[in-house]
């Protein structure tokens, strides 16, 4: 089966360090590097869209000190690596509320999605300050105020609508969502979007993830039937 688009939920930085006595920044820090891995070896496959989970809605409940290092971390990978990035003809766009980042981080994130490769090969989404439930929400409030202004009929408004007004809604449709680091659920990622997305919960700790990686998930997801909502033989016909 052609895959498109991936999806990744990122996790196991934290106890990947803690396997080596090293702090949790340590692991966040070699998780860089296995975005870099995962990116070239998409490039590699053919696949256009991958949209990384890193930083939920949630993830402001760690600890402060956490996530200031989490934004120095991610600030700094941003003007580090994007000009590689683009070299490689990967453009860059974020998903989720922005608006809670500082300044500087906002205006990093807009330059960087301002950029766009020459011959461009994949797109690159980071879901930062990112919720399902989130983007269900804003989407209702988008056709409410449509509704509200007197743009929209009530009667208007079908999933194809609806899906217009979220994120992802340009790109195409989600093939596989992988989550390392063994823990088996999607933790609000992408509620709508993977409503017929095969899923995948592998062990491997995300700083561990790599080419190799990625091809036998591969490998398991085209023994995969999808049949969204069909039989077997109906398929087969």
């Amino acid at each position: 089966m052609n895959v498109q688009h991936i999806a990744i939920i990122m996790d196991g930085n934290g106890r990947w360090a803690a396997q080596r006595k090293r702090p949790r920044t340590w692991g966040h820090k070699a998780g860089v590097k296995a975005v870099k891995s995962t990116l070239k070896a998409c490039v590699q496959s053919g696949i256009s869209h991958l949209t990384l989970f890193a930083f939920s809605s949630e993830n402001w409940r760690r600890p402060q000190s956490e996530v200031k290092r989490l934004m120095t971390l991610f600030l700094q990978s941003l003007e580090k690596e994007s000009p590689e990035l683009l070299q490689q003809g990967v453009a860059i766009r974020f998903i989720g509320d922005l608006s809670a980042f500082s300044e500087k981080l906002q205006i990093k994130m807009q330059e960087v999605s301002a950029l766009q490769p020459e011959d461009k090969r994949l797109t690159l989404h980071v879901a930062v300050n990112y919720g399902g439930r989130w983007d269900i929400v804003q989407a209702a409030k988008q056709l409410a105020s449509m509704h509200q202004q007197g743009t929209l009929d009530l009667s208007d408004i079908d999933e194809s609508l609806f899906n217009r007004h979220t994120c992802l809604s340009q790109q195409p449709p989600i093939d596989l969502l992988i989550r390392t680091g063994g823990e088996q659920r999607i933790s609000n990622f992408l509620l709508w979007q993977c409503a017929y997305t095969e899923l995948f919960f592998i062990d491997t700790l995300w700083p561990d993830f790599d080419e190799k990686v990625l091809q036998s998930v591969l490998v398991d997801y085209n023994k995969r039937e999808r049949r969204f909502g069909q039989t077997s033989d109906q398929l087969n016909a």
